[in-house]
This record gives C-alpha cells, sequence and structure tokens, in this order.
C-alpha cells in the first residue's frame, strides 16, 4: 500500500530532520538506550538484594533473591508463630538465600519464645559466623554447647570460630567432639579435614598423620573436602586438586584454602598467599575457606 499525500508530507518531514541530525547523536541514543535497559534489568534485584558483608578492602557482599523457599517458609509460621521447628525452617531458608542478617533476626526471635533452645544457638552462632562477628558467634556455640554438647554442628562451627582466631589447640578440641557425631559422610570429610589442619597448625604431625591414616572419612563424600584429604594423603598432587567440574564460588574458594594451608603447614608461605588470593578471589564469601583466607591474608601483612 502507497502512503497518501499527508503521509508522504510527513516522512519527508522526518527525513529532512534526521538528515540534519549529527551521526554521533544516535550513537548517544542507543548508549542511553542500554543504560535504561540495564538500569530496568540490574537495578531493581540489587536493591532487593540487602548487603550482609562489607570486607575490609570495602567489597560489598549481598543476599540472594527468594526462589519460593522463603515465601513457604513465611507462609508456614504466619499460621503458628510460636513454633520455633518453623522458625528455624524460616532462618535455613533465609540462609540459603545468604540472606544471613536476616537469618539473624529470625533466630533472635525464636529465643526470645525459647532462650534455652540449643539449636537456635547453634544456628544464630553459623551466621554471625557468616557476617564475620565472630565474638558473638562464638558466645553462642559456646552457650549452646552448655545446653547440648550432642549437637554436631555446634562443635564443627565453633571449630571453625577457633581455627580463624589461630587457636588450633581449641579448634582440636572442638573436631574432635565433632567427627564422632558428624552426620553424614560429608560431614565427616569436613570435619576429617578441619581437624587434620587443625592438629598441624598446632605443632602435631604426628596425630595429623595418624588421622588420616586412620580414615574416619570413608566412604569417600566426593565433596571439596574429600578432594583436599586426598591431597593430605599423597594421592594427587596439588596440580590435581582441582577439576572441570569445579566452577562455584564456594567450590573454588573451599578448594583454594585448602591448597593454601597445605603450603603453608609445609612451610612455604610463598605458594600459599596466591592460593588464599584465589579463594578471596572466588565471590564465595560465604565459604568457611574464604573467611580463613581473609584471616590467613591478614596475618601475611603482619610478617
Amino acid at each position: 500500500m502507497r502512503p497518501t499525500s499527508s503521509e508522504s508530507t510527513i516522512l519527508s518531514t522526518r527525513a529532512v530532520l534526521f538528515d540534519r541530525v549529527p551521526p554521533a547523536f544516535f550513537g548517544v541514543l542507543r548508549r542511553l538506550s542500554a543504560l535504561a535497559i540495564a538500569a530496568v534489568i540490574f537495578t531493581a534485584p540489587l536493591s532487593a538484594q540487602s548487603i550482609q558483608y562489607k570486607s575490609p578492602a570495602g567489597v560489598e557482599y549481598r543476599s540472594q533473591r527468594d526462589t519460593g523457599a522463603i515465601a513457604r517458609a513465611e507462609s508456614a509460621l504466619a499460621g503458628d508463630p510460636r513454633n520455633v521447628d518453623r522458625i528455624i525452617a524460616l532462618g535455613v531458608a533465609q540462609s540459603g538465600a545468604r540472606q544471613y542478617r536476616e537469618a539473624i533476626e529470625t533466630f533472635t526471635r525464636g529465643l526470645k519464645i525459647a532462650p534455652n533452645n540449643a539449636l537456635l544457638y547453634r544456628w544464630r552462632g553459623h551466621r554471625y559466623l557468616s557476617t564475620r562477628q565472630f565474638d558473638k558467634a562464638m558466645d553462642d556455640l559456646t552457650r549452646g554447647a552448655k545446653l547440648d554438647s550432642t549437637i554436631y554442628g555446634i562443635w564443627y562451627h565453633l571449630g571453625i570460630v577457633r581455627f580463624v582466631r589461630k587457636d588450633f589447640a581449641g579448634a582440636v578440641q572442638a573436631f574432635t567432639r565433632a567427627l564422632p557425631v558428624a552426620p553424614d559422610s560429608g560431614e565427616r570429610a569436613g570435619s576429617t579435614d578441619w581437624l587434620w589442619m587443625s592438629l598441624s597448625r598446632a605443632g602435631r604431625k604426628a596425630d595429623a598423620q595418624a588421622l588420616l591414616d586412620r580414615h574416619p572419612d570413608v566412604p569417600n563424600a566426593g565433596n571439596a573436602y574429600a578432594q583436599r584429604l586426598r591431597l593430605y594423603r599423597g594421592a594427587v598432587s596439588p596440580d590435581s586438586v582441582f577439576t572441570p567440574a569445579d566452577t562455584s564460588d564456594i567450590q573454588i574458594a573451599t578448594l583454594s584454602y585448602g591448597l593454601g594451608d597445605w603450603y603453608l603447614v609445609r612451610g612455604d608461605t610463598a605458594k600459599a598467599r596466591p592460593w588464599f588470593e584465589k579463594s578471596v578471589a572466588s565471590g564465595g564469601w560465604p565459604a568457611f575457606g574464604f573467611i580463613v583466607s581473609e584471616a590467613e591474608l591478614r596475618s601475611l601483612k603482619t610478617r
């Protein structure tokens, strides 16, 4: 269909106007359009993701968006708001989206209802650890252990806090309590790994080797800790610890710290440092390997 005379006039007018516009103007328009689209795509979700941790270097680490688990837990809790199990379920769901500060508030809400609930101290202490509030984590986990000394998660995370503080003897004690009550092969591998590191850093290398010889982590869990344990046992070389499947931020942070600590135990600080740096560069900020790598790098700066 041919345009009418009036349409032809409009089209010709537009052509004249656009002919007078410098070509660079259209490039500006395209860039502005791209920025506007990016603002729509990225700004809204980012604003909904709260800052959970700001590193000493000023890097901000944020929570993730809820994919449904938090909404379901909130709905369940609304029907029974004083149910401690449902409060814990909500805090765990929030933690799954790296909403650790929100989870801390949830567990605190639970402690107002049940101030002597050891599991609430276990979970809140864990999340204080995630947000680098080490003194509060220590207080919660220590109190939880006094209330119930049989909870695996209390001893495991207490061991991590002590390790971060370089209380390696205290970490040995905590992981020694955790290992026999580990609930599955993955946790057994984790407890064995951290106990080996704690014994090694405490100067008890013969005990560390005896631990590996006992193989308390059998069967193989197939996780990052199992991969690190193969390195400690000499089953793989440092160059073979990483596999093509190790791409997640948490996995990279965890494996990198293990390699760094392995070199540190062997007295090779020069080779340890780059692995600690890789752990921190991974972006997997909730990983214990990331948290301890930060502490190791601070210590190396003072040497």
